[in-house]
């Protein structure tokens, strides 16, 4: 099992927006240091708990204060975007990265940001797009002939060399391309569908792990659509995780901290305008005014001493089946960074060395 990292980013309404990403970069330098396999950063336009609407330009920067760490846009939200104008930037993004990125994709979810694009959401319209642009983008990273493709909602073309010497070239560092994950988060997600259809990685957002459990059922079907065969190695899981030296002390740094204040001014309350808040319950018939920050952290999220932390990870391990990395969920601990730091550390070296005999299930063969 490995450990990476998933930010939206979050930081609170009051922080500064220059201030915001100076913390992301340091959280990405430590992660680097302390050892984890990647980190995927978010994209919102319109939701000031997630003030970041360009990924690649922190991503840009992180790239030049790291060394070993992965880091992609997760994700990037294609409908938003000129998937010509979005295929050359990656590519160019792949060369500064030396080979270092990643691409996660995703649909977008929040209304305020559909109707800033004038995007319609509501009838599955992004998810349309999703899909449309990444068939473009892949086609034209591929492609070595002129081409012209006339789609629903975008017409492209890769245009023939023209007066000798102008064409278009700019194509990504890693063959074919680099590593594409796709988020779901609804049951039976039709990313990732697309997920196992195309043999992206899967990452399921931070849930009940007994709801998580469907998100395999969607890779699955994806897959048997295409006859591929999905692995549970490379799927993801996003999770809120605090470790500290005892649990009493990761109660009070996650759930009076900053994760707490994310959760119960935002997060909640934002699951619970989508109807959403049943996907964090452990049992249906708990009502909604139940589903507060200590019922999370009590049922969702992995919080405690390095012992606790890898007792519960193990458990949601063996109940789901297998998975590949846990993502960190990431939260902005600046006027507390020591706590974050630590948390962080202990995970990898307190917590995965208890995790050494984790693995995956054997891989699953897609349905003929």
């Amino acid at each position: 099992m490995e450990f990476g990292y998933f930010t939206m980013p979050s930081h609170p309404p009051e922080r500064g927006l220059k201030d915001g990403v100076e913390w992301d970069l340091r959280t990405l330098r430590w992660l680097d240091t302390l050892g984890y396999a990647e980190a995927w950063i978010g994209e919102h336009h319109t939701a000031p708990w997630e003030p970041n609407p360009a990924p690649d330009l922190l991503i840009a920067q992180a790239l030049r204060e790291t060394k070993r760490i992965r880091l992609g846009p997760g994700g990037f939200l294609l409908p938003y975007h000129h998937p010509a104008e979005l295929a050359n930037r990656l590519a160019m993004l792949d060369h500064l990265s030396d080979g270092r990125l990643n691409f996660g994709v995703a649909a977008s979810g929040l209304p305020s940001d559909w109707a800033m694009f004038h995007v319609d959401g509501m009838s599955g319209v992004n998810r349309d797009m999703t899909r449309e642009a990444l068939e473009i983008i892949l086609r034209l990273w591929a492609a070595e002939a002129p081409f012209d493709y006339a789609g629903k909602f975008w017409n492209v073309s890769r245009p023939d060399t023209m007066f000798g010497f102008l064409k278009p070239h700019l194509k990504p560092l890693q063959k074919p391309h680099p590593p594409i994950g796709v988020a779901g988060l609804s049951k039976n997600s039709d990313t990732l569908k697309l997920a196992g259809e195309r043999g992206f990685i899967p990452m399921s957002l931070n849930l009940n792990p007994a709801y998580v459990a469907s998100h395999w059922d969607a890779v699955e079907i994806g897959a048997a659509r295409t006859g591929r065969t999905p692995n549970r190695a490379d799927w993801r899981l996003v999770r809120e995780i605090f470790v500290a030296e005892t649990d009493a002390e990761a109660w009070r740094l996650s759930v009076g901290g900053m994760m707490g204040r994310m959760m119960g001014e935002y997060f909640l309350p934002l699951l619970a305008q989508f109807g959403f808040l049943e996907y964090l319950k452990h049992d249906p018939s708990v009502p909604d005014s139940d589903v507060t920050v200590e019922y999370c952290a009590r049922h969702n999220w992995i919080v405690g001493s390095p012992a606790t932390v890898a007792e519960k990870i193990e458990r949601i391990n063996h109940e789901l089946g297998g998975f590949g990395s846990l993502l960190v969920f990431g939260f902005d601990y600046s006027e507390n960074p020591g706590a974050w730091h630590t948390s962080l550390g202990l995970l990898q070296t307190e917590v995965l060395p208890r995790l050494g005999s984790l693995a995956p299930r054997a891989t699953l063969v897609a349905a003929k």
